[in-house]
């Protein structure tokens, strides 16, 4: 019960990270508030978690749309009195080299990756100050630290996130907040899936993905969630402005 009694935000918590870090969280004790735009993803996540004795709520809702994170966060207070851990872990990728991709494909990815963390960020935050706790884990990314192809945007919204994720620490470490950034590598989740299933050549994409790792193999959600559970536990307490590697070797080991 590493988290008993926290009251816990999760964005894009509907599948792949989000979700299995909610299902995590919920077992380790806390109260979780499953957000996502997904209505019926976000629905089966939280009936997921109180079928198996959890608690928490369900609130749908758009990252970037600042009435539904105001009605979001102004729900979380008022049924539960506090939030202990944002999660913000809400993005899309975006595929193509910087030439090819039109300015308002750009744009939305900057908007829910970068705007999207700032928006909900922004309206927990003061209540974190209040209680003088709490802690906030931002979805960055390893490609933050690397080249890749065909991920300019992408990669630039999860260095935006990993810099802001560094000068958020120093603002606001004087309240007895922490902000630390995951930086996860290629994950197996529903996208990925997507992403390989739709491509020329399955198996070579597979393939080529895989050789990014040092072991050849990608990474699940939960091995995710887990780094999420120690970056949201008392456990973790000395990491501050920190970005924490998932990446099977990618940006260390090549």
């Amino acid at each position: 019960m590493r988290l008993k009694d926290k009251v816990v935000i999760i964005t894009g918590a509907g599948s792949g990270i989000g979700k299995e870090t909610a299902v995590l969280f919920a077992n380790e004790g806390a109260t979780i508030i499953v957000n996502d735009l997904n209505e019926k993803a976000g629905q089966k996540t939280i009936d997921e978690i109180l079928s198996n004795n959890g608690k928490g709520l369900f609130v749908q809702g758009d990252v970037t749309r600042m009435e539904d994170v105001k009605h979001l966060v102004d729900k979380v207070i008022k049924k539960f009195g506090r939030i202990d851990i944002l999660f913000n872990n809400a993005g899309v990728s975006g595929v193509g080299q910087l030439h090819e991709i039109e300015p308002e494909t750009w744009e939305q990815v900057f908007k829910v990756n970068v705007y999207g963390v700032f928006l909900v960020s922004k309206y927990v935050i003061p209540h974190m100050i209040k209680q003088r706790s709490g802690t906030i884990i931002n979805m960055s990314s390893c490609i933050a630290e690397i080249g890749l192809a065909d991920r300019s945007s992408y990669a630039a919204t999860k260095g935006a996130v990993l810099s802001l994720t560094k000068s958020m620490q120093v603002d606001y470490a004087k309240y007895n907040l922490r902000i630390n950034a995951l930086m996860p590598g290629t994950i197996y989740t529903p996208f990925v899936e997507d992403y390989i299933s739709n491509s020329p050549d399955p198996e070579a994409t597979i393939s080529s993905i895989k050789k990014r790792q040092l072991g050849e193999e990608l990474g699940k959600p939960i091995d995710v969630a887990y780094a999420a559970l120690y970056l949201a536990s008392d456990e973790s307490k000395f990491m501050m402005g920190s970005p924490m590697y998932i990446d099977g070797g990618v940006v260390n080991g090549k």
